[in-house]
């Protein structure tokens, strides 16, 4: 952790490859293995061009124009006041780590400029309110004791330091007792990354930063240190192994984060990730509680559900016309009475009480996550965050950087002022229309797999119903294969769209991380929605929909028909459909590859080392420094990957929850052990990543609130066209003579003349049991014998307008409550507003009182050096000088003349 003199602290680590021209240089003597270079002192380091080196080839001009470029490099960075140390390059080739330190006087300069808030000496308690919610509080924190994490945060959070942008001119106002520890390890490295971005290396074609000379392979990688190892047997603790103990672990799953910690390690970004994180999962246990509830009152009242009863019923002789032409034959209505059974544990009058309870569960979320995040922000200093500070951090990316040098290459004759040296859009136009052109591409291939699917389920059921020892379970059977073929293609797409939108963001040529990250975020999460939804989408809405009818049925290709539905409704597809993908991509992608890839991903970067060629470490058999152990970690790349998966989740849990209340239990099941997972990956498999200070989650919650508000939709359509609620209300109110379900299947069942079917399409050698006339379908139209045979009957124009109705009605009764929960809950908790307001009165009485200090202090040594004198000149000192203690009247002046200001 710290420089060979044990003192200097090690606050970054640059890693770069060398290979030394000659065959075999000789190992450096003990004594002379380093080169510490500090503030433009560097030991001796054995140069090129000794008796042992050879000419320069391609590879050696290369490597020496490295070495060049990572010389000047680090010439510039001891010139803005870093202190640097490096191993001598004594091997033929082989990784060397420079080690940064950042001097006092350089946090200081650093933190001024990028106004890093710091605690003041002024502490002041934190009221909980009236005496109502202090005894809640208190009964609350005694019941959770037993879920808190045992870290120091968490033991005195009454208590809250006054924090104000550090100022080298108010150095009096911080409580600095060691200027070593007075910003911690995060805040340190942050700064040193700040230095490292802006330097510039002209060496490198006026290369600006750290990135664009890792693009260039000039080092291989930068990272801040882990504050030690999480599994080191002694009792020495440290925030890492802290982390690993209370955090990381499976065995902790039930306790609550330390968000505090977290952030204090990782920074705000990363803290407000886990802290959404956290909530989203609390979130989900009472639309987990009700999914529940829900689905157990579907099983409780499958007995008294009278049109499951009525197709289970042996006595009512529905016969159905054949599922396919020739080979398949009549059948009875009551062979479907598990499906219908099945049917009803998820279509039933709950699922609308629970789809309207959902998407006021998504507003609730939303607004609640809004509440906490403006109470982390308050608890760690983000409500003051200046633009400027957000403005200082936004460096041009090397891609931006190249295509502007490359544009100034080309327009060289005439000069242009820096502001004017941007891409216009007629630079990203070919960029734009690549980007449009291939999205289209990929939504079409998306719909294209989904559509090959379709017809792989009808040609599949066509082919088994030909066979009479698989004929029964033709459905079960193309269901269930269709669906995994699905959730393969899903897991594969994801995969090749999550890089085709880093390629397609790339060539946009965005000029900031920022602005690169949020149209990379926007271009995914498009893709993979379209493609993790668009088979769920099939099933909900168009399966079943184009099938026609006896006599008359749409065929795919030639002799294939369009595949109907169930019996019991497409519904129960749709459940299964929606729980296999979701479970699948849980399972497989969230778990699976994030366990199993990067420990691939270690082990063959191990392999790699072991069998890379090379002289042998004198010092190998020692331990290990922290950089060494660090670097071979998984780099770190962003967290959009990981929000990437939960947004999916939400969707999974939101959007279709009208036919699978039990989502949110199995999104529950996964997210408790999704937050020890990401947290074990953060502690112990990855670089620690770069502290970034940000207010909120960014674009996510945008993304969030759309799906929320999509989710009101879409679970109108599932309830209204899906499954059977209309027609059943329809039935009961408008038909029924009893007021009751009873007839509403036969009700729903049109009749069709067998003596109309087409030539070629009758079942072939039926074994029915008895002559068939008429075969039922499931459909509203008219009988063989009306004046207008099978055209859509009155029954069903009444229940389209009862289903459109609904959606209106449903639609705007669930967003005039979203909107009536938006305006109860307040973003801003009234405490926290109230807090905001007292820490800004308490800020200025402390200026005002450490001001008047910082006056008595500077009069002490003027009213010592005037003792001696007589009273005329202390009178003429005290009219010369108003500060002046001389005077009564004169130190009741300086603290007016303070107050004034």
């Amino acid at each position: 952790m710290h420089f060979h003199d044990n003192q200097r602290k090690v606050d970054y680590v640059l890693a770069y490859h060398y290979r030394k021209r000659g065959a075999h240089l000789g190992q450096g003597s003990p004594g002379h293995s380093l080169a510490v270079v500090s503030n433009g002192e560097t030991g001796k380091e054995r140069r090129a061009g000794g008796p042992g080196d050879i000419e320069l080839g391609p590879l050696d001009a290369l490597e020496e124009e490295r070495r060049e470029q990572r010389d000047e490099f680090e010439h510039n960075l001891m010139a803005a006041g870093l202190e640097l140390e490096k191993d001598l390059e004594s091997k033929s080739q082989g990784s060397v780590f420079v080690r940064i330190h950042a001097p006092w006087q350089v946090l200081a300069r650093e933190a001024e400029f990028l106004k890093i808030k710091v605690p003041t000496k002024k502490m002041y308690e934190i009221k909980a309110g009236g005496s109502i919610a202090k005894t809640f509080n208190a009964i609350l924190q005694k019941l959770s004791s037993p879920l808190q994490p045992r870290v120091p945060e968490h033991n005195n959070n009454r208590m809250k330091n006054l924090s104000y942008p550090f100022s080298r001119e108010k150095m009096y106002l911080y409580n600095i007792q060691e200027k070593d520890t007075f910003f911690d390890n995060a805040t340190r490295s942050r700064i040193v990354h700040e230095i490292l971005k802006r330097t510039a290396c002209s060496r490198a074609n006026n290369t600006m930063g750290i990135n664009s000379l890792i693009a260039n392979n000039i080092y291989e990688a930068a990272y801040p240190l882990h504050d030690g190892e999480y599994d080191s047997p002694g009792d020495d603790m440290n925030d890492r192994k802290l982390l690993y103990q209370e955090w990381a672990r499976y065995g902790v799953f039930y306790k609550f984060q330390p968000i505090d910690l977290i952030r204090k390690y990782f920074g705000e970004k990363i803290g407000l990730y886990f802290a959404w994180l956290g909530l989203y999962t609390s979130f989900l246990i009472p639309s987990s509680v009700t999914g529940v509830i829900v689905f157990l009152y579907g099983c409780a009242t499958i007995e008294e559900d009278i049109p499951s009863k009525e197709m289970c019923d042996q006595h009512n002789a529905f016969t159905m016309c054949p599922l396919c032409d020739k080979s398949c034959d009549y059948w009875n209505l009551s062979s479907a009475c598990g499906t219908a059974r099945a049917s009803h544990l998820f279509d039933n009058p709950a699922t609308v009480f629970f789809s309207i309870f959902m998407a006021l569960w998504a507003t609730m979320f939303l607004e609640n996550w809004k509440r906490l995040q403006m109470r982390l922000g308050y608890f760690w200093d983000l409500t003051g965050i200046e633009e400027e500070e957000v403005t200082l951090k936004e460096h041009s990316r090397p891609e931006y950087e190249t295509k502007v040098r490359e544009k100034m290459l080309k327009e060289s004759g005439k000069k242009k002022e820096d502001d004017e040296d941007k891409l216009s859009w007629r630079d990203r136009f070919p960029g734009y229309l690549m980007n449009f052109a291939s999205i289209l591409f990929m939504i079409a291939l998306t719909f294209s797999i989904v559509f090959g699917v379709i017809v792989y389920r009808i040609t599949t059921a066509a082919a088994l119903s030909l066979n009479k020892a698989t004929r029964s379970n033709v459905r079960v059977t193309v269901t269930a294969t269709a669906v995994i073929i699905n959730l393969v293609v899903i897991l594969i797409l994801d995969e090749i769209y999550g890089a085709v939108a880093k390629w397609l963001t790339k060539i946009e040529v965005p000029k900031t991380e920022q602005t690169f990250e949020e149209r990379l975020i926007l271009k995914a999460f498009l893709l993979k929605f379209v493609n993790a939804y668009s088979p769920i989408f099939y099933v909900a809405f168009f399966k079943g929909r184009f099938v026609g009818r006896p006599g008359s049925y749409v065929y795919v290709f030639d002799g294939y028909r369009m595949e109907e539905c169930a019996p019991g409704g497409c519904l129960m597809e749709l459940c299964i459909q929606l729980s296999i993908i979701m479970l699948g991509k849980q399972l497989i992608q969230n778990n699976i590859f994030e366990i199993g890839v990067p420990k691939l991903k270690k082990l063959f970067r191990k392999l790699k080392d072991e069998t890379e060629p090379g002289e042998s470490d004198p010092d190998h058999s020692k331990r290990p420094e922290q950089w060494d152990l660090d670097y071979s970690l998984e780099p770190y790349t962003g967290l959009t990957p990981e929000y990437m998966e939960m947004i999916i989740q939400f969707g999974f849990v939101t959007l279709f929850v009208a036919s699978f209340p039990l989502a949110p239990v199995f999104a529950l099941l996964n997210n408790v052990i999704e937050v020890r997972l990401d947290a074990k990956k953060f502690v112990t498999e990855l670089r620690r990543p770069d502290a970034v200070r940000t207010k909120d989650i960014g674009i996510w919650f945008d993304i969030l609130s759309g799906i929320g508000k999509f989710s009101v939709i879409i679970n109108a359509f599932v309830i209204a066209v899906t499954s059977d609620f209309i027609p059943r209300l329809v039935y009961q109110y408008s038909y029924s003579h009893n007021g009751t379900l009873h007839g509403f299947v036969n009700h729903t069942l049109s009749f069709f003349n067998v003596s109309q079917l087409k030539e070629g399409t009758q079942p072939e050698n039926s074994h029915f049991d008895q002559e068939v006339q008429f075969c039922r379908f499931k459909d509203y139209r008219e009988p063989p014998w009306a004046p207008n045979p099978y055209e859509f009957s009155k029954q069903y124009w009444s229940v389209l307008s009862a289903r459109l109705a609904f959606v209106i009605i449903f639609q705007n009764l669930v967003m005039f409550l979203s909107v009536l929960v938006d305006w109860m809950i307040p973003d801003i908790p009234t405490d926290i507003s109230d807090q905001i307001k007292k820490e800004k009165s308490l800020l200025v009485d402390f200026f005002l009182k450490e001001e008047h200090e910082k006056v008595k202090l500077a009069d002490e040594p003027t009213q010592r050096s005037q003792g001696g004198g007589d009273r005329s000149r202390r009178s003429r000192a005290a009219s010369s000088a108003p500060s002046g203690r001389s005077q009564p009247g004169s130190i009741a002046s300086s603290g007016s003349q303070h107050t004034n200001v």
